[in-house]
């Protein structure tokens, strides 16, 4: 917080011997045990640390939205002379909103999928009795116009799903901010959004924030974060406050080990190039791919054509990590996709194993697709919760065939040891592993299949950077192992610095920029590659040094 006068700050917020217990069976008794700090007006306050550090528990304590199984059996939490944790269901509701709000992490989840944005901006202020039917519309169009969303005309009859995900962050901003609150809590906002689209929301919350002169407590695992936006700092480890203080210093001289840790394994630009894999044998080779979308049109929509991949031609080599890199909707995700035959794609050769596979029916590439595996974003979402790691492993193996069962069993062992995991992994189910975990078991069940070409699809952009660095590591000591080529679609420049031997820069569905990391990101050549380089966070690019 930049303030020249010599009075002390004034508190706004204040948390006191805050414990939260958790409930029994778990590994640990407490949520969030004995923490204490304040929030200063108009500052902001980055909160970090790993999942199931307490921040988010802290934050949705202080909007009273802690869960049913969480209590606080001690503290307090001051927001202008009121403990928020006496106060009554009815009293809550009357602060909610008006003088604290929140910003959830995933938009989409938060937002009503069956009501437009208009609505349900409207609809906060409807609930607290703010204004009438005329003057919400005009609020409303205001607030769309304040957090820079195009159009807000138009805009505000469309509905979630028919916005990008750095569009519906802003909607979450402005319902935050329909009523002009004192305190806005930010819960992990940026996490999983691209970095030109995270550089936007930073900018607007910082920006918003100076313009009323608000306290912002924000929530985030990413230090690159904190170094675009904090004042101060506040580090938590299971549960406790370990570190707190200026950004500056935080980042300059932490003194707790774990925070520390956490600087360490922020990733950073790779200064030096890999090894040159390009002499191997071509895994596999793309050729002219060519990808559309087509909507049909209705009584009230024209029909909409979007061309995912243009022209798209590269080579993998064994051995060899190429990065494929891009915001959201430049065709990543489709392009890896169609590569495991899960699209079809509408022209164009993907030669693999001698073979043009894009005219390949299932049948004919069944005996082909053990040999090219995919990690998934979301390991949650692609393992079956009904079935223990043993048989997700198992499965698929079995239904190829070539092995016993018990040959199979004693390899999804090696492979979980391979990932850092316990055998006795092979006996549980999905929900009661880490992110991390899962993540390391998603990776364990594409190896099981020794396949010749892995396909990571922003597969730990949603891991803490601790947590990252281990599963990036992991994939390093694997891919040394087997020489197995990887595909590794990400949004996060810093992560393909560190792992890719080549990178191929997508926009708007063509690959406009190729080369080393070092090349493509030390010396961008296109104005989009230059523009996504600009927008990585916690590079210093400051005017004058000032914030």
């Amino acid at each position: 917080m930049t303030n020249n006068d010599t009075t002390a700050p004034e508190i706004i917020l204040s948390v006191r011997d805050l414990t939260i217990t958790l409930p029994g069976g778990m590994d640990r008794q407490y949520a969030v045990e004995n923490i204490t700090f304040a929030l200063y007006v108009g500052e902001i306050l980055c909160i970090i640390g790993e999942s199931g550090s307490g921040k988010s528990v802290t934050a949705h304590a202080a909007m009273g939205l802690l869960p049913a199984a969480l209590t606080v059996t001690k503290g307090e939490i001051c927001l202008l002379g009121k403990d928020l944790l006496r106060e009554s269901a009815q009293s809550l509701r009357h602060i909610q909103g008006r003088c604290i709000s929140i910003v959830f992490q995933d938009p989409l989840s938060a937002l009503n999928p069956i009501m437009t944005i208009g609505q349900q901006i409207a609809e906060v202020m409807a609930a607290h009795q703010v204004g009438n039917a005329t003057s919400r519309q005009e609020k409303v169009l205001s607030l769309l116009n304040e957090v820079d969303l195009p159009d807000p005309s138009t805009l505000q009859h469309q509905y979630p799903f028919n916005l990008s995900g750095g569009q519906r962050q802003r909607v979450m901003i402005a319902m935050a901010l329909a009523l002009d609150p004192d305190v806005l809590i930010a819960d992990e906002p940026t996490t999983a959004l691209d970095v030109t689209t995270q550089a936007q929301i930073l900018r607007l919350i910082r920006t918003i924030q100076r313009r009323k002169k608000m306290s912002v407590m924000f929530i985030t695992h990413d230090f690159g974060v904190v170094e675009e936006i904090a004042d101060r700092v506040l580090v938590m480890q299971k549960g406790r406050m370990v570190e707190t203080g200026a950004m500056r210093q935080i980042l300059s001289q932490p003194t707790h080990p774990y925070t520390r840790q956490l600087i360490a394994a922020v990733p950073r630009m790779a200064s030096q190039p890999r090894a040159d894999k390009n002499t191997g044998p071509v895994v596999l080779q793309v050729n002219n791919l060519r990808k559309t979308y087509r909507q049909p049109g209705g009584w009230f929509a024209r029909g909409r054509q979007v061309n995912a991949l243009n022209n798209i031609s590269f080579t993998i080599h064994k051995g060899q990590t190429l990065g494929i890199v891009g915001e959201s909707g430049s065709g990543k995700s489709s392009l890896g996709r169609i590569l495991v035959k899960l699209l079809s794609a509408d022209s164009g050769e993907i030669i693999f194993d001698g073979r043009d596979i894009v005219p390949l029916s299932e049948a004919e590439f069944h005996p082909l697709r053990r040999w090219i595996q995919m990690i998934f974003q979301d390991p949650f979402a692609s393992l079956n919760p009904r079935q223990d790691i043993g048989t997700l492993l198992s499965v698929g193996p079995l239904t190829h065939g070539g092995m016993s069962r018990k040959e199979i069993g004693q390899k999804a062992r090696r492979l979980l040891a391979l990932v850092g995991l316990d055998e006795s992994a092979c006996g549980r189910y999905p929900h009661e592993f880490s992110g991390g975990q899962r993540q390391r078991i998603g990776i364990a069940r594409a190896l099981m299949f020794d396949p010749v070409l892995l396909v990571a699809d922003e597969s730990v952009s949603a891991l803490d950077v601790s947590i990252q660095a281990q599963v990036l590591q992991l994939l390093n000591e694997v891919q040394q192992e087997t020489h197995v080529a990887i595909m590794f679609i990400t949004h996060d420049l810093r992560v393909a610095s560190q792992i890719c031997d080549q990178i191929a820069v997508l926009y708007q569905g063509e690959i406009v920029e190729k080369g080393t990391p070092q090349q493509v990101f030390l010396a961008p050549q296109h104005p989009y590659t230059q523009k996504l380089v600009s927008a990585i966070p916690g590079t210093d690019r400051r005017e004058n040094g000032s914030r």
